[in-house]
């Protein structure tokens, strides 16, 4: 039979148009939008990048509804009524771009470093977070963002254990015959990667997850491990104890391939399982028995991720959780080591993506966004600097997502606080703003994308025009500078030569074209014979750098901030994982999503409740000295006894009382890194 007119003509306007998703995720998928006459209609997985191998998670299959949502932002807006109220009215570009560059250049006459920018991971490509961006601001002379509020603890851990941040090959999972799964919900934040302990499930390896919380990936496991927030490295030290006594011990590589064993050796030592169990909230005989899987079994891996990182032990946790697979011999092993990120395996040439240099021998102070509620309320001192006069965000919520929100909102909420958001809705930050700008989406610009869950390069290009009159961030940064007198010609460049300056020559740029993806070439066991990027190119037990910063150059444990126990008045630890089917504060507007996940909720132990009189669907109040928040409570075995789950980041003008869980974090900083400690936090319940 032939074809039909009418399917030849639907193959004639219908056309793929390859991606990479842009989102906060390791999975970092290509992408094949379907576009008829000049609409996205579908968003799928690329069938022929293995990685993604043609699935998406819930989230990013519904892009088109997001590009396409009809609150998306479409021409440049002006407040028309007090801070926080959200009125605003139409300008045109020309409007808001003139008074905008006319404002801060005013303000840098004064102290270029009284003007903050503040982004993060709305888009992890290289183009549309920091190229145009960070030289605008680079040449401006702005203050400088200490940008931690996700990873840094956790990376400045590997980069002091294994040189940076480096790990096994993903995709060697499959193989493993043992798979911890340490801090991380994979189900719900690293599908990919699930896929593949699921392979190795089959082929008879055991799983193993050691989470706080029993999340759905705990529940498909052989094991959980329930331990305590913040006791990870009392756990991986009793381990080590374990390892040493029953000599689970590979002496070969310790001897040729680590720095310090001798150290760790007497440390770990003291750490026998029972020391462990008292402070894990686990049993001495699952400390043990996890001991014996991890020195008996060959190959083994462990799949970390940044959960375990966010309390003030974070770094020296991940530092001795990294130091376990050296201790075995794991490495030696392709299905063997460990990953938390793989980012430091690329080559990315910031330099000349950012160019640092227009800074011309400037030193501007750095502003820790962790800090960013205090910092907005500082005044102007000899050792803070300029009070901060105006703010500059992109790729980022923080009046949802930085801690102790109340006084991110007092900050954002001056009226002598000049503040411009570039963005694809009216979020809560957005609300405070003097200009929202609207940004492309992922389906409208040209990009560039590295990963930190595998090691393939991604070319994202854009599938459709931009709807409305958004712009991509790089050019609304363009348009800035030309206004500023910015007349260098990197100012000019184009998005798709930024693509390719991001790699230079260390990437074939056709072959990106061409199929959307390029493979690193790095070996199958990048570190089975040693060769680590470290000073010594071993291992190291003891970091030599740490200790002249005056820290301890082992690892060990750190108690929390805020121990559970320790307060008559705030007696629950609270962790605040993401809800499923939300990443970060993204996708929260998006209905379909919003409708899987119901509500804003606080997971509680039947114990807990029953002592508290906190039944399932009944609103609560969940509080501590920083603030109060108001959710429903469900009565779940997700929670231990003592810890209480508040799902997060939902938009804080979606929840019952127009706050979210970040309203109870603290500004506290982790112990290396200066990473937030969002789940190093003690509250109360009590029925609403």
């Amino acid at each position: 039979m032939g074809i039909s007119p009418s399917v030849r003509m639907m193959k004639d306007i219908q056309k793929p148009v390859r991606g990479a998703c842009p989102h906060d995720c390791p999975d970092t998928c290509s992408l094949v939008t379907t576009v008829e006459n000049g609409v996205a209609v579908r968003v799928g997985g690329n069938p022929e990048h293995r990685h993604t191998d043609g699935v998406l998670c819930t989230k990013v299959s519904r892009y088109t509804e997001r590009t396409y949502h009809p609150e998306r932002l479409l021409q440049p807006l002006r407040r028309a009524g007090p801070k926080g109220a959200g009125k605003f009215e139409p300008i045109t570009w020309d409007a808001a771009l003139d008074d905008i560059a006319q404002r801060l250049a005013a303000i840098a006459a004064r102290d270029p470093q009284a003007i903050l920018p503040y982004s993060y991971a709305g888009t992890m490509g290289l183009v549309q977070s920091e190229s145009i961006a960070a030289r605008f601001f680079h040449k401006l002379g702005a203050s400088l963002l200490d940008r931690t509020i996700c990873a840094s603890a956790g990376a400045e851990a590997l980069t002091q254990t294994l040189g940076g941040k480096v790990g096994m090959k993903v995709e060697f999972f499959a193989e493993s015959k043992l798979i911890l799964i340490w801090g991380s919900n994979s189900i719900g934040s690293n599908l990919h990667f699930w896929r593949l302990a699921q392979a190795a499930k089959r082929a008879g390896a055991k799983l193993v997850c050691i989470d706080p919380r029993r999340t759905e990936t705990a529940e498909k496991c052989h094991e959980h491990v329930q331990l305590r927030p913040g006791t990870d490295a009392a756990l991986a030290l009793a381990l080590m104890h374990e390892l040493i006594v029953n000599d689970w011990l590979d002496h070969d590589y310790i001897a040729q391939h680590t720095l310090g064993w001798e150290g760790l050796r007497e440390r770990a030592l003291r750490w026998s399982p029972e020391r462990a169990a008292a402070i894990c909230g686990v049993s001495v005989e699952q400390i043990r028995s996890l001991a014996c899987d991890w020195g008996t079994t060959q190959p083994a891996a462990i799949r970390l991720n940044y959960g375990m990182q966010r309390v003030r032990g974070g770094g020296n946790a991940v530092r001795a959780v990294a130091c376990l697979t050296a201790l075995t011999g794991a490495w030696r092993h392709r299905a063997g080591g460990i990953l938390l990120s793989s980012s430091s395996m690329f080559p990315v040439d910031k330099a000349a993506l950012q160019r640092p240099d227009l800074l011309a021998g400037r030193t501007p102070r750095t502003i820790n966004m962790v800090t960013i509620g205090d910092d907005l309320l500082r005044p102007a001192s000899p050792a803070f600097g300029p009070k901060i006069e105006a703010v500059i965000v992109y790729n980022s919520n923080p009046v949802a997502v930085a801690p102790e929100s109340s006084k991110v909102v007092a900050g954002f909420a001056r009226d002598d606080l000049f503040t411009v958001v570039l963005e694809h809705f009216q979020t809560d930050t957005a609300d405070y703003a003097d200009y929202i700008l609207p940004a492309t989406t992922q389906l409208e610009h040209w990009d560039v994308h590295m990963a930190y869950g595998h090691t393939d390069v991604l070319l994202n290009r854009p599938a459709i025009a931009p709807v409305g009159q958004a712009m991509p961030n790089t050019q609304i940064f363009r348009e800035l500078a030309r206004r500023m007198g910015f007349d260098d010609p990197c100012f000019t460049q184009d998005d798709q030569s930024l693509c390719r300056t991001a790699f230079g020559d260390r990437v074939d740029y056709n072959r990106l074209l061409e199929q959307g993806f390029a493979t690193l070439d790095i070996p199958d066991a990048p570190f089975a014979q040693g060769g680590f990027p470290t000073a010594s190119g071993r291992c190291e037990f003891f970091s030599e750098a740490l200790a002249r910063q005056g820290q301890d150059g082992l690892p060990d444990h750190l108690s929390n901030y805020e121990t559970a126990g320790s307060s008559a008045r705030f007696p629950l630890a609270m962790i605040s994982p993401p809800a499923r089917n939300f990443l970060n504060s993204s996708f929260v507007n998006v209905r379909s999503l919003r409708d899987i996940e119901g509500e804003p909720l606080l997971e509680i132990h039947a114990s807990d409740a029953a002592e508290r009189g906190i039944v399932s669907g009944a609103v609560v109040r969940v509080f501590n000295d920083r603030g109060e928040y108001r959710c429903k409570a469900q009565v779940s075995a997700r929670a231990r006894p003592g810890v209480v789950n508040g799902l997060g980041v939902w938009w804080r003008k979606l929840g019952l009382d127009g706050t979210n869980v970040n309203q109870l974090t603290s500004q506290k900083l982790t112990d290396m890194g200066r990473g937030p400690v969002f789940y190093d936090c003690l509250v109360e319940v009590r029925p609403a």
